[in-house]
């Protein structure tokens, strides 16, 4: 292998990017580069079901251009098994380096022989998703880095059913990918075929066939967070007849370096700061945010009629517009074969829902690649979400995207919410009809981000070894761990663990709780899944007393989380 220099000293003889030169080099002549050099040249981005993602640098633990072309040759050498003329869509976002990582991967594929489509311009990943199918792809490339900090960038690989993979053809991938020799080596073609406006109009015109209703009086503040989203969805809301959003001026252009957000994710902590305040300034009846390749929708609600002093606004959970949008779905679908799909850390709301429909209801792990894989023979997928703000809607004839899409979970939300308004209603109250049908569902997350990966492994395996006996009173009655596989489902790597009402507390009868804790599969975070049934009767109050019970509970259980996974 050689030491970190001269592992350095051989890719730069083969980096064809003027700027990860000049970095390398610096680093080569400084007195104190080598530790930067082992940090670059000691490991390297793993390829996995998510492709790649990581921080924008010079050598093989960053994302650059050599990686993504060794990425790219590796995939095709892939697809060349047992196809004779392979063909590949890459899609790109406005982040740092996206729009020659796809020209490089354009160059690459076709040099390899395959037929390449190159998306007109920078789009949302949903619409890389749909071309995949439309086309009739064998497979698609998304360079993005979605919500990830300014400073990273990504490879998001779909195979030809429009889906992104899961083993073992991650496995495949990378090992096609760790034999591809010096990408200098490379044989680059140029006749791949730039497509045309024609694409994202296709994926418009599908977006039309959305279960959305038919009311339209509803008002929307929107922003992108610097990201692609703004003109595909002012197009799919001017093409579905809603009225256009007001757009937050500061973030509705691209802009990779995300000025005004400390993270460009819309669950982080002020990031909806600004469309709340145009919400709040336009009379708005919702505020949505797309991150910034518009895969994922956030929705905020206002808390009061409007006034002088101005109304308070709440964030809804992605559980929480997830159930929503899952019965939406169902009243404007029709049939016993429909299938709804949520993951095993997402609320188990939605298997009530799907038993009260009389319609199938699945768990998959964690991320789309496995929702939109649940279908069973006879199954007819209408809907899927995952509680980090991802929805799959679907109609009669199925989802347009086999992915999460930002974009059509807004319009069905803005028709959902103009179904309402129509009756004198909000969101909020439908949340209420939902708590009273089910119970209360109240779900939070806990999140650990660490600068070292390793204390996240030496987290769970302490967990595993010594499980707690109790969490904020509750008494800890099963622990599953994942790895083994549970529910036939896969085995990935999480614990969840079930809770009983603590002892001599003021729980409701029947009420429960479960936590399930994970390592991230994109960033360097801990994760921990919360969520609290509590039943509802019909008198007085009893939805409120029942969610401020179910907050009490989730801020005790956050507390001994907190405790039980001290980093700091």
């Amino acid at each position: 292998m050689g030491t970190y220099r001269e592992r350095a000293m051989e890719w730069l003889a083969q980096d064809p990017d003027p700027v990860t030169r000049a970095e390398l080099q610096v680093l080569l002549d400084a007195t104190e580069g080598e530790a930067a050099l082992a940090d670059r040249f000691g490991a390297k981005l793993e390829f996995g079901t998510a492709g790649l993602r990581g921080e924008l640098g010079a050598g093989p633990n960053r994302m650059n251009r050599v990686t993504v072309m060794r990425a790219a040759a590796g995939l095709a050498a892939r697809l060349a098994e047992g196809r004779p003329s392979p063909s590949v869509v890459i899609g790109y976002d406005a982040r740092h380096g996206s729009e020659q990582f796809a020209l490089d991967t354009a160059a690459v594929m076709t040099g390899a022989g395959l037929k390449a489509w190159l998306m007109p311009r920078t789009l949302p990943t949903p619409v890389l998703a749909f071309a995949v199918r439309y086309l009739g792809a064998d497979a698609g490339v998304m360079v993005t880095a979605s919500h990830n900090p300014p400073r990273d960038n990504g490879y998001k690989v779909y195979w030809g059913d429009g889906a992104q993979i899961v083993p073992p053809l991650d496995a495949e991938i990378s090992e096609a990918i760790d034999a591809v020799g010096r990408v200098d080596e490379l044989p680059l073609g140029e006749g791949w075929t730039v497509l045309d406006e024609e694409i994202v109009e296709a994926y418009l015109g599908a977006l039309t066939r959305l279960p959305v209703g038919a009311e339209r009086d509803v008002r929307i503040a929107h922003t992108a967070l610097h990201g692609v989203g703004t003109t595909t969805l002012t197009a799919a809301f001017a093409r579905a007849g809603f009225p256009a959003p007001l757009l937050v001026e500061e973030q509705f252009r691209p802009d990779p370096d995300f000025p005004t957000v400390a993270f460009p994710n819309p669950e982080e902590p002020g990031a909806m700061d600004l469309v709340l305040r145009l919400a709040e300034q336009g009379r708005a009846d919702l505020a949505i945010a797309n991150d910034p390749d518009a895969d994922r929708c956030a929705v905020a609600v206002p808390l009061t009629a409007h006034e002088a002093g101005g109304r308070k606004w709440r964030m809804l959970t992605g559980d929480e517009v997830g159930g929503l949008l899952a019965e939406h779905v169902l009243r404007h679908t029709s049939g016993a074969d429909r299938l709804v799909v949520t993951t095993i850390v997402s609320s188990s709301l939605l298997g009530r829902i799907a038993s009260a429909h009389g319609v199938r209801f699945a768990e998959s792990l964690t991320g789309f690649k496995w929702i939109v894989k649940a279908a069973q023979p006879g199954d007819r997928f209408v809907f899927g979400y995952e509680e980090a703000l991802g929805y799959c809607v679907g109609g009669d004839d199925g989802p347009v995207v086999l992915d999460k899409d930002g974009i059509g979970a807004a319009l069905a939300v803005a028709g959902l919410a103009a179904e309402a308004k129509r009756e004198g209603r909000t969101l909020l109250d439908l949340l209420d009809d939902q708590a009273l049908r089910y119970g209360v569902h109240a779900t939070s997350q806990l999140s650990f981000r660490v600068d070292d990966p390793a204390l996240i492994t030496d987290a769970m395996a302490r967990l595993r070894k010594a499980p707690p006996s109790e969490l904020a009173g509750r008494p800890v009655t099963a622990l599953d761990d994942l790895t083994a596989g549970v529910d036939g489902l896969p085995p990935t790597d999480g614990l969840r663990l079930r809770l009983d009402p603590a002892p001599g507390g003021s729980d409701e009868p029947g009420s429960s709780a479960r936590v399930v804790v994970r390592p991230s599969g994109t960033e360097p975070k801990l994760k921990c899944y919360l969520e609290i049934v509590a039943p509802v009767d019909a008198s007085g109050d009893a939805v409120a007393t029942a969610r401020a019970q179910t907050a009490a509970e989730l801020t005790a259980l956050r507390t001994a989380l907190s405790a039980l996974f001290a980093f700091s």
